[in-house]
């Protein structure tokens, strides 16, 4: 990478569509695996249009529900892990997924990313054989972390590269999917570019349900608005 390039990290969380479970809405595994199918198969359409290589962070469930999909999509993209379940986590899912998704996709598995983002052990990530973790929004949230503490940019942790997504460089604004849908397009399109200008990339995050519609659940319309503006982005970053 030279001062003068510019890239665009893009990345998805294949996961179980599981969001309803956090506002006390019953939602079955196969019906949470078939919103994230059909999300994921909108997606590949929107994404197969543009020459664009992107890392797919894949719960093992998901995989293993769908691996003919995964594997396809492995012999283009990145397959990374998002651990084995969604909604549920014990240390051993680390290594269970990464093993899970190289036996279902034949290609090495370097990459984490948890659940919402919550935190996890660099010891356990070096130890089930990761090489980099994309697990830190190094923003405030409320309700969920205040990462104002970390680095904005890479760094090394216990032999593994931090990846965090990006957020603008002076006030630290999210550069993530809830921001895209819910900033107006031009101002969310300016810190884009005030954060290339300063890092020379931006690491951005999406889902593949963020591609179909989600009205029947009852969700914070914030969580749902924008259907259809990611496929804009593509267009105007190509």
């Amino acid at each position: 990478m030279t001062k003068s390039d510019n890239y665009i990290l893009l990345s998805f969380d294949v996961e179980e569509f599981d969001m309803p479970l956090e506002y006390g809405q019953n939602i079955e595994l196969e019906e949470q695996l078939t919103v994230g199918n059909e999300g994921l198969k909108a997606l590949m359409g929107t994404l197969n249009q543009f020459p664009i290589e992107a890392t797919f962070f894949t719960t093992a469930t998901f995989a293993l529900n769908f691996p003919t999909v995964i594997k396809s999509i492995s012999e283009t993209q990145e397959i990374a892990s998002h651990t084995y379940y969604h909604s549920r986590f014990s240390p051993e899912d680390l290594i269970n997924s990464k093993k899970t998704l190289e036996a279902i996709t034949g290609c090495p598995v370097e990459g984490l990313r948890m659940p919402r983002m919550r935190p996890v052990s660099m010891e356990d990530v070096s130890s089930a054989g990761y090489s980099y973790d994309s697990s830190i929004n190094p923003t405030w949230l409320p309700g969920r972390y205040n990462n104002l503490h970390l680095s904005r940019n890479p760094y090394m942790e216990k032999g593994i590269l931090r990846f965090p997504t990006s957020v603008s460089p002076f006030f630290r604004l999210p550069l993530f999917w809830l921001s895209f849908k819910n900033f107006p397009y031009s101002f969310y399109l300016a810190l884009v570019r005030q954060t290339l200008k300063k890092d020379g990339y931006v690491c951005l995050y999406f889902h593949p349900w963020e591609f179909v519609k989600l009205d029947k659940y009852k969700l914070p319309y914030y969580t749902k608005r924008g259907r259809g503006k990611v496929a804009f982005f593509f267009a105007q970053a190509n």
